[in-house]
C-alpha cells in the first residue's frame, strides 16, 4: 500500500473525520427507529454485536492481525473498560434522564477531556488555535440547542442525566487518546476490532437478563435494519475512522470534528422530518464550523509514521512519535 505524504496523510484524515460525523450525524434517528421496537440496553448490544462481526471480519481480511504482548493486553482492556464500555453505558442512562439540549451540551465537551488527558500524559501538543476553536465549536453547540428550542438545565431531576452523559465523554475521551497509543504497534484494524470485541462482551455480561426478556424473532424488519446501520456504520466503520484519524492528526484536533456532529444531525432532522433551522442554528453551525476550520490554521503538520510498513494509509498500524 503506498505511503501518503504528510500533507495528503492530513487532508485525508480530516475527510474522513468529516465522514464520520455526517454518519454520527444520521445516525441519532436511525436509532430511534430502532428503540421503538426495543429497550435501550438490548439495542445498544444487539448494534455492538452486528458491529464488532464487522470489525473482526474485516481484521481477518486485511491479514494485518498481531499478536498483542501481554502489556498491551491491559493497554486494550483499559481502553475498553474505562473508554468505550463507560461511554457506552453512561451516555444510553444519560439520555434517558435528561433534555436532549442537556445532552447536545455535555456532549461538546469532550475536546476538554481530550485536552485533559493529553497534558495529564503529555501524550499531544496543545496550542492557542486549538483552544480557540474548542471554544467556538461549544458555543456554536449552545446557540444550536437553544435555536432548536431544546432546553439546558442542570437543576432536579436533569442533574442526574447531565453527569451521567458528561461521564460518558470522559470515557469516550479516555478510549480516544489510549486507543491512538495502541496504532504505535498494531493496524487500525487490529486496534478496533479488539476494543469493540472487549467491549461488547462486557456489555453482553452485564445486559444478559434484558436480553433474554426481548423477542429476537418477532422484531419487524425496520429495528434490524436500524440495528445493522448503525453497528457497521455508526459503530464498526465510523470508529475505525475516528481511531484512525486521532493517530494522523492528534486527539485533541481529532476531538474538535465531534462537535460537527450535532450540526449534521440538525440538517438531518430538517430534511427527514421537518423540524426548524433558524436563525440561532444557522450562526452556531458556524461557529461549529469556524471552530474546526481554526485549528487547521496552526500546528498542520501531522505525526510522522513510527516506521515503513505504509503507516500512512488506512488500516496501517503507527501514527508515529508523539511531539514531546
Amino acid at each position: 500500500m503506498p505511503v501518503l505524504n504528510e500533507r495528503k496523510k492530513t487532508i485525508l484524515a480530516e475527510c474522513m473525520l468529516l465522514l464520520v460525523t455526517v454518519m454520527w450525524g444520521m445516525n441519532p434517528p436511525v436509532i430511534k427507529l430502532g428503540l421503538q421496537y426495543l429497550p435501550p440496553l438490548p439495542y445498544n448490544v444487539a448494534r455492538m454485536l452486528v458491529g464488532s462481526i464487522v470489525a473482526v471480519l474485516v481484521l481477518w481480511l486485511s491479514g494485518r492481525y498481531r499478536r498483542p504482548t501481554r502489556k498491551d493486553l491491559w493497554l486494550f482492556a483499559r481502553a475498553s473498560l474505562f473508554g468505550f464500555f463507560v461511554f457506552q453505558i453512561l451516555y444510553a442512562e444519560g439520555i434517558d434522564r435528561t433534555t436532549s439540549g442537556n445532552a447536545a451540551f455535555m456532549s461538546c465537551l469532550l475536546p476538554l477531556f481530550v485536552l485533559l488527558l493529553n497534558r495529564l500524559y503529555g501524550f499531544d501538543t496543545i496550542n492557542r488555535a486549538v483552544l480557540i476553536g474548542i471554544a467556538c465549536s461549544i458555543a456554536g453547540i449552545v446557540l444550536i440547542a437553544l435555536g432548536a428550542g431544546r432546553e439546558l438545565s442542570v437543576a432536579g431531576k436533569h442533574l442526574l442525566g447531565a453527569l451521567l452523559v458528561l461521564g460518558a465523554q470522559g470515557g469516550y475521551a479516555y478510549y480516544t487518546v489510549f486507543s491512538r497509543e495502541l496504532l504505535d504497534r498494531y493496524s487500525t484494524y487490529q486496534v478496533t476490532a479488539s476494543l469493540m470485541l472487549i467491549t461488547t462482551a462486557l456489555m453482553v455480561a452485564v445486559s444478559l437478563p434484558a436480553m433474554y426478556a426481548v423477542a429476537w424473532p418477532d422484531l419487524p424488519i425496520q429495528a434490524w435494519g436500524s440495528i445493522a446501520f448503525s453497528g457497521v456504520f455508526g459503530l464498526c466503520l465510523g470508529n475505525f475512522l475516528w481511531i484512525w484519524g486521532a493517530g494522523a492528526i492528534g486527539t485533541a484536533r481529532a476531538s474538535v470534528f465531534n462537535n460537527l456532529t450535532p450540526v449534521f444531525a440538525v440538517i438531518t432532522a430538517y430534511f427527514l422530518l421537518g423540524e426548524t433551522f433558524g436563525a440561532l442554528q444557522t450562526v452556531g453551525a458556524a461557529l461549529v464550523l469556524g471552530g474546526v476550520y481554526v485549528t487547521r490554521l496552526r500546528n498542520r503538520r501531522p505525526f510522522r509514521p513510527a516506521d515503513s510498513r505504509g503507516a500512512n494509509a488506512p488500516g496501517a498500524g503507527g501514527q508515529g512519535p508523539r511531539p514531546s
